[in-house]
């Protein structure tokens, strides 16, 4: 693998994530799953290749870190977020089936 495709392959995963950061923050989640589908075989291509290891990638390897820990870090928050939505939709519910039963 020459040169220039090595940083293709980084630089492509970089835009990957990048964009996955952009649909999550905008609440556009059913993009992401084919999404991260492609950063998954974008990953394993340059995990076997070794990419990650040479020191000329460590710049590309610290960006693509801190992007996979942003998204992480967004998507966490989100799933924090949306299980206090059901919860409080579920408190309600119980809420409204005693005042039903009380009737």
């Amino acid at each position: 693998m020459n040169c220039e495709n090595e940083t293709g392959l980084v630089g492509e995963l970089e835009k990957l994530l990048a964009r996955q950061l952009e649909l999550a923050r905008r609440g556009s989640f059913a993009g992401l799953e084919p999404l991260a589908g492609k950063g998954e075989e974008l990953a394993a291509k340059i995990t076997a290749a070794g990419l990650l290891e040479k020191p000329e990638n460590k710049a590309g390897k610290e960006r693509l870190e801190k992007l996979y820990r942003d998204l992480q870090l967004l998507l966490s928050t989100q799933k924090a977020d949306e299980s206090e939505r059901l919860k409080s939709i579920r408190n309600g519910k119980k809420t409204l089936a005693v005042y039903r039963g009380s009737v």
